[in-house]
């Protein structure tokens, strides 16, 4: 604890530690809809998406790269998620294709006009998180402020409707919900997530974010509600966990934070099972 604290009285770990538990606090909200409505891939999908508008951003030698990335991931995020179930190629599908493309491209693009001396490690940082969360400045902490306060209001206004679209559309549809806004706007949140996300974890482990923490507190509670705030109790819990035991063992932040989810979802595994849930 001793060293932890001499850590945190650097303003920058604090940032880290700020940004990490607000991001992964944004991603386990709405990964319990995403994980119900069969879409918990899109993080995954999404995440090669921001890695290949990364690529075209790093070509065009932008002083701020989020012009590309962020209006590049919503899009993607917008025909996956709202469009997806209603065209030829259905939701996995396009995920898997959209997916595995942007990666072959962004990589392709890098390779061809790179600039960097050193690419494998720029690429190895981007897919599997860097120490850029460590340089964040104070604008950037503002900023995922101001989403994570955005994504919680949204939740909070918006949950009964996000819960009738979650659970079924057509239901919801004729109840008169606009299911079409709905899912625009939770494609709109979880790609300005994804983003966000890119500096903690990187391209790769992303989806872990989402994922880990609503499937583990689905092993132990039953309730749309229940699940949503475990779910989110879990997610903060993993990742200050990760933060501090990477400062202390000098790990890599993203995957020491997916490393504590994947062993607490196995601690809920074995509750649920002792439980008899």
């Amino acid at each position: 604890m001793d060293i932890v604290i001499q850590y945190l009285a650097h303003p920058f770990v604090r940032y880290a530690f700020i940004v990490g538990i607000l991001i992964a606090f944004c991603s386990s909200l709405l990964g319990v809809t995403l994980v119900l409505k069969r879409m918990s891939y899109i993080g995954d999908g999404l995440s090669h998406v921001a890695f290949g508008a990364l690529a075209i951003a790093s070509v065009l030698k932008l002083s701020d790269n989020m012009i590309i990335i962020l209006p590049v991931t919503v899009l993607c995020a917008v025909l996956l998620l709202a469009a997806g179930q209603n065209t030829v190629i259905k939701g996995d599908a396009a995920i898997a294709m959209l997916s595995v493309g942007a990666l072959a491209f962004g990589y392709l693009l890098m390779n061809i006009f790179s600039t960097s001396s050193n690419l494998a490690g720029d690429v190895c940082s981007t897919l599997f998180g860097s120490t850029s969360i460590l340089t964040l400045r104070q604008n950037e902490v503002y900023l995922c402020l101001v989403v994570s306060v955005v994504v919680v209001i949204v939740f909070v206004l918006f949950y009964n409707k996000i819960f009738a679209v979650t659970f079924d559309e057509n239901f919801a549809k004729a109840s008169g919900v606009r299911v079409g806004f709905y899912n625009v706007l939770i494609a709109v949140i979880i790609a300005a997530i994804i983003v966000m996300a890119m500096n903690l974890v990187g391209s790769l482990l992303i989806s872990a974010l989402v994922i880990f923490p609503a499937m583990a507190s689905m092993r132990v509670f039953k309730s749309f509600r229940a699940v949503t705030i475990s779910s989110a109790v879990f997610s903060v819990v993993c990742a200050a966990s990760g933060i501090i035991i990477s400062i202390i063992a000098q790990t890599p932040v993203g995957a020491t934070i997916v490393a504590c989810d994947a062993v607490m979802f196995g601690l809920f595994c074995a509750l649920g099972r002792i439980t008899g849930k």
